[in-house]
């Protein structure tokens, strides 16, 4: 979340506790899924290579010749997208096998993956249904801080319109929800790579407010992520542990200053130590 970006009123109390910011973690529209240039440099370009044609037309055979060259790269390049698209729906179809009525994995509703935590489901509005990690590879967990209470999170990440949610969410006194399976892709990185290859948890408190993070919440925190690292053989580290702040393309500063990394981690580490390989 944003430090500060705090929303009256979502958790009932009239603004006393916080909330969400508005803008939330970033659903799919945010992520930028079709990667469309809307570069103005890039559309005059376009214009100019248009207004040039014409003018090459009237030359003689030296300019046909390269006219004839053009055409062949762009033939060339042509075949050249065709393979890419080819490559691109090929991988986009082994990734949506499992959506044939015979081929998706059975589901129980509230199952858990991680046993220590109570389910609480988000609106399917703020995740993508997935079959990770058979379409996406898990390789990475955001840690993010909710500006607001565990209550607040809860509720915000249950409304569809917050098109927004951590698969989990941990509170100060150490509790533990589940929101959103780890199947699924959950909007909450603010981009789409991100949210496809991550697990985001999701802690009570504000960025500015030191203690807010208590003992049993980094204890807790710590054999959540431990465990979310063991079964998905995710390397206990810095590159593969983030904070949202450091996802690419984000405004966001969380889980900011005050969050104790070393101690975080050597918790992890120490954590991981503890379950089997």
């Amino acid at each position: 979340m944003h430090a500060g970006d705090v929303v009256p009123g979502l958790d009932g109390s009239g603004g006393g506790d916080g909330g969400v910011d508005a803008a939330g973690h970033g659903g799919e529209d945010a992520e930028g899924a079709l990667g469309l240039s809307h570069s103005p440099t890039r559309v005059r370009g376009g214009g100019n290579r248009v207004a040039g044609t014409g003018v090459l037309g009237s030359m003689g055979s030296e300019n046909r010749k390269k006219r004839g060259v053009g055409r062949r790269a762009v033939l060339l390049g042509g075949g050249a997208a065709v393979v890419g698209t080819a490559v691109l729906a090929r991988e986009e179809l082994a990734r949506a096998w499992w959506r044939l009525p015979w081929m998706e994995k059975p589901r129980v509703d509230g199952e858990l993956d991680y046993r220590a935590a109570a389910w609480t489901a988000a609106h399917q509005a703020n995740s993508r249904r997935a079959d990770r990690p058979d379409d996406y590879r898990i390789d990475r967990v955001v840690i993010h801080v909710v500006q607001g209470s565990y209550a607040t999170a809860l509720k915000v990440f249950k409304n569809p319109l917050h098109e927004a949610a951590t698969h989990y969410v941990v509170g100060k006194d150490g509790r533990v929800a589940q929101m959103v399976r780890e199947l699924d892709v959950a909007y909450h990185a603010g981009n789409r790579d991100m949210n496809e290859r991550s697990i985001g948890i999701e802690h009570e408190g504000f960025v500015d407010r030191p203690q807010d993070f208590t003992k049993a919440m980094y204890e807790a925190s710590a054999r959540l992520t431990a465990d979310i690292c063991r079964r998905h053989g995710i390397p206990v580290d810095r590159e593969h542990i983030i904070e949202h702040a450091e996802v690419e393309g984000t405004d966001h500063t969380d889980p900011g200053p005050h969050w104790d990394w070393d101690r975080y981690m050597e918790l992890v580490r120490r954590e991981r130590s503890r379950l089997p390989a």
